[in-house]
């Protein structure tokens, strides 16, 4: 079995840049031109906000808008990120928790990946960032009971999906986790060794090496959350990367009926 999910995985290699705009370019011509303008629109007047007033509100909302439109300048989104992992670090600093907490409830649902810079490792190798990501590839988290999901999938149709628990660490807006049960293209769930999410995560790019590592000292993988809200969340990964998340609603509506 995986062996089963190495073979799957492997063909999921990140397009190049070239390839997303060729793809990129033949959805926006299957969408209602009115559509197109106004989500150019959206993009345009937060790009201008932001750059005239960078603030944590006015990079939230361009995030928004790029977690919709897929189209803000990548190098603006991860430059508002940072805006924001600044500021909500500045807020932490004497709230008594409040903005961690707050946080935690905001990210139990499903959330699917947006845009992420990747680990430095998948940068290093690619020889650029990652941007907006072609997959649709969803976490869930379940704040009652600790447990975590993540998958990728074609459509509804899981193709491969991780399961695991989760704890969150106040001080630093942390949540580290660690999946013990993998599900390959719908066949039944099954157990992996101490270490084997990591090992998998790091031999396909869609985790970091340094994970291999900290299982190996007992440490746990993680993300040092930076916003959630009703609508996005933004993290840095252990392997150093930046990431934007959108709410999941279809995805959400299947966790909270146990799928």
């Amino acid at each position: 079995m995986l062996a089963l999910y190495s073979a799957a995985s492997s063909a999921f290699v990140l397009p190049g840049r070239q390839q997303l705009a060729t793809r990129g370019a033949s959805v926006r011509m299957a969408i209602n031109p009115g559509e197109v303008w106004e989500s150019y629109k959206a993009v345009v007047a937060a790009s201008t906000e932001y750059k005239d007033a960078p603030s944590v509100d006015s990079a939230l909302a361009l995030c928004r808008v790029a977690a919709t439109s897929r189209e803000a300048d990548p190098d603006t989104v991860c430059e508002e990120m940072l805006t924001v992992e600044k500021g909500m670090r500045d807020t932490a600093k004497d709230d008594g928790g409040e903005l961690s907490r707050s946080t935690l409830q905001s990210l139990d649902g499903a959330w699917r990946l947006v845009f992420t810079t990747g680990t430095v490792e998948m940068q290093s190798k690619l020889g650029r960032k990652v941007d907006y990501f072609p997959l649709r590839a969803t976490q869930t988290f379940d704040t009652k009971t600790n447990a975590i999901t993540n998958g990728i999938y074609i459509g509804s149709f899981a193709l491969v999906r991780f399961f695991g628990s989760f704890e969150w660490l106040e001080e630093r807006r942390r949540v580290e986790f660690d999946f013990d049960r993998i599900a390959v293209l719908g066949l039944p769930a099954f157990d992996l060794p101490k270490g084997g999410a990591e090992e998998l995560g790091a031999a396909t790019g869609l985790g970091a090496k340094s994970n291999v590592k900290r299982a190996e000292d007992g440490k746990k993988a993680f993300f040092n959350w930076i916003s959630a809200d009703a609508e996005i969340a933004t993290a840095r990964g252990g392997g150093g990367g930046l990431a934007l998340w959108q709410r999941d609603a279809e995805m959400e509506v299947a966790m909270r009926a146990g799928n």
